[in-house]
């Protein structure tokens, strides 16, 4: 029988940092938000620790662990803020970074960008090796050239240094043996060598990922030892996790190895959130829709799962474009993200169009309407003048919020230019960023081969609620749920996410010539590494799930597809096993089954699981209030009424089985439901409230 245990999941945004305290003992669930102090998270964490400690009532001796998500990997990329990074490489490939796939991401821009390496070429080094692509030794490395480079680099005041040899992923023994000189060399300097980093087959990819590692890694470090001495300092003796981008968790020794796993790290809990709340609600398809107050998230949930991939771009030239950023061979759940938030900045263009985003306001200064020193009119400043959020309880009346000052700023940047008042301004910013989650919405749908008219949508995170009527109107569903909390649901998909780890080995060939006992050793390679990592991050060996799945194509393709593998051993007896397995993948994603051409294998993948947490969904620890739910009334607009007088509900008044009818605004202390006229409410057992539209 499982220990009950409190625990804590920590969710550091662009602009609020999300807490939700779960005390398995008493199955209350308490949580909290607090603005990002973007020179320094750890300062918010400390603060919003504290008080969510007190306003549970629970010793800091209690607690069991913490699971923190971060995006400062993700922005550390972006913002080019990481480390020297030095990279060693096969004589003869020192530009492979910048040749990349040699492929221009558009045929028809003269000015085309490319996406800038993370080590400029003069930090780029090179030494005599060679290993074919079957694995054998064709030129010993060079032992004394490495040295001489190691000390160039040192020289040079790098503070990360990449590894990518060619063919290391087949057989890594000169990788091996390349870290253990570099870390004589260079004993304070973190190594990253791409067969443990990516061990797949594609040498730019590996190459990029490997950089991206190294480039990441100090300030990650730096960061996490920093977090854990003052959670020591707060007499947290409890250990801390960190999220994956896969929608796991991990230790921190493994966080602090491969920090780029974690690029992913916050958003990926939302999704887990929202796969969760599936399986809670018995909702086979549900749109994750993450908003926060700098960024939006959608992510396809498929019976309690959100779909994954294993390759994601970072620090894309243009947003939207496939092959403007750098290619990171890193399993991430399989989300579109886009400048949507509630700090976003609206503007009027050259061309005198009103654009919103991906420019944000984030937390310093924030919005107008914060008070916090901003100037420029945001989409927490027009929700504010649509009467969707109240300026006197934001936060739960923590925050006063200024509606005259977000009137002006709108009034003066967007509504004067445009020739329009202020109303009609914010109605403008109000249905831009609606417009532009709703076609990033469609757009991944669509890459899926997924109608969205046929999903439920789940809206969490500050803004989400706010925008969900909105937003689902414009993608035609007819059904929303918005979880108790939603403003800190990411915070609580840290805590309903298992212990788990994939791993990968490339090992390319046609299936009828695969040897079987090293596919085998592969294979039990990862599982022995699988098992120590999971066990280490507290998991139950004997509980272990393992799914084993193999990247296949057709001989000549350019791609591969996901292919799911038979339990048990694998052997010559698996191959028409292996081959129908593909067909009928194949047949399921394209439709067609192609059965006189051979077939081969690319990569072989392991996903270890341990069980999922089971969180009893008791909000006791919120302020519920007796007595009538409804506050009042307010002016709200909605494009059938314009504005109107609409029902204002306390959420915490709201009990299982309330029925409400639209237009209606419902307020919690971390976010705010918006339903239109349309729209029929009702409360279930887990205080979900699910919104039907007519």
């Amino acid at each position: 029988m499982t220990r009950k245990r409190i625990r804590v999941g920590i969710d550091v945004g662009g602009t609020f940092t999300d807490f939700v305290l779960v005390d398995e003992l008493r199955d209350l669930i308490y949580t909290g938000k607090r603005l990002t102090t973007s020179h320094d998270p750890s300062e918010a964490i400390f603060a919003g620790l504290a008080r969510l400690l007190r306003e549970a009532g629970t010793d800091p001796d209690q607690l069991h662990s913490l699971v923190h998500g971060t995006t400062l990997v993700a922005n550390t990329i972006i913002e080019r803020s990481g480390a020297r990074v030095g990279y060693v490489t096969t004589r003869g490939f020192r530009d492979s970074l910048e040749m990349g796939r040699e492929i221009r991401y558009d045929l028809y821009d003269l000015q085309l960008e490319p996406p800038r390496p993370l080590v400029a070429r003069p930090l780029r080094r090179e030494v005599s090796e060679r290993i074919d692509a079957a694995g054998q030794i064709v030129l010993p490395l060079d032992e004394a050239e490495l040295r001489t480079v190691a000390a160039e680099l040192v020289a040079e005041g790098v503070e990360a240094i990449a590894v990518c040899f060619m063919h290391a992923y087949r057989n890594p023994e000169h990788e091996r043996l390349a870290k253990r000189i570099l870390e004589r060399e260079c004993p304070d300097i973190p190594i990253s060598i791409s067969s443990e980093v990516a061990p797949e087959i594609r040498e730019y990819q590996r190459a990029s990922t490997t950089c991206a590692n190294a480039y990441v890694q100090p300030r990650i470090a730096r960061y996490l030892a920093g977090l854990q001495d003052g959670l020591q300092a707060m007499r947290l003796p409890g250990k801390l996790y960190v999220m994956l981008s896969n929608g796991g968790i991990t230790t921190v020794r493994a966080a602090r190895a491969f920090p780029i796993q974690l690029i992913e790290s916050g958003p990926a809990a939302g999704a887990m959130a929202a796969g969760y709340y599936g399986l809670l609600t018995n909702t086979a398809s549900l749109i994750s829709f993450d908003m926060g107050g700098t960024t939006a998230k959608m992510c396809l949930v498929d019976r309690g799962w959100p779909s994954r991939v294993h390759e994601l771009e970072a620090g894309r030239v243009r947003r939207f474009r496939k092959g403007s950023g750098l290619p990171l061979k890193v399993p991430v759940v399989d989300m579109i993200e886009i400048g949507a938030g509630g700090g976003s900045i609206a503007r009027v263009d050259a061309m005198g169009l009103l654009k919103v985003g991906p420019q944000s306001a984030g937390s310093e200064p924030g919005p107008v309407g914060y008070g916090r020193g901003g100037t420029l009119p945001t989409v927490t400043d027009a929700d504010l003048v649509l009467g969707y959020l109240s300026p006197d309880y934001f936060l739960g009346g923590e925050m006063t919020l200024d509606r005259a000052a977000g009137e002006r700023s709108i009034e003066e940047h967007i509504a004067r230019p445009l020739g329009l008042d202020v109303a009609a301004a914010a109605v403008g910013i109000h249905h831009v960023v609606n417009e532009n989650m709703a076609a990033a919405t469609r757009m991944h749908a669509a890459e899926k081969g997924q109608d969205p008219r046929r999903f439920a949508l789940i809206a969490f995170g500050g803004a989400g609620p706010v925008h969900a009527y909105g937003l689902a109107r414009l993608l035609k569903l007819h059904r929303i749920i918005c979880p108790f909390g939603a403003g800190v649901t990411s915070a609580l998909g840290m805590l309903v996410a298992a212990p788990s780890t994939d791993l990968v080995r490339s090992y390319v060939s046609r299936l009828e010539n695969i040897d079987w006992p090293h596919l085998q050793g592969l294979f039990a390679e990862m599982e022995g590494e699988a098992r120590a990592l999971l066990v280490e991050a507290g998991a139950d060996p004997a509980e272990l799930t393992l799914r084993r799945t193999a990247d296949m194509r057709y001989v000549g393709q350019g791609f591969e597809i996901p292919v799911p593998l038979p339990e048990g051993p694998l052997g010559p007896g698996s191959l028409d096993d292996l081959k129908e397995r593909f067909l009928a993948t194949y047949a399921q994603l394209f439709e067609r089954r192609i059965t006189d051409m051979p077939i081969e294998a690319m990569s072989w993948r392991l996903a270890a699981t341990a069980p999922v947490p089971n969180v009893e969904l008791n909000f006791g620890g919120q302020p519920a209030r007796q007595g009538d739910p409804r506050k009042g009334t307010r002016q709200v607009y909605f494009p059938q009424t314009g504005f109107a007088p609409c029902a204002v509900y306390d959420r915490y008044s709201l009990t299982a089985g309330a029925q409400l009818a639209g237009p209606a605004v419902i307020e919690e202390r971390e976010s705010t439901i918006v339903a239109g006229p349309d729209a029929r409410i009702a409360v279930d057992k887990h205080l979900n409230v699910v919104i039907e539209i007519d």
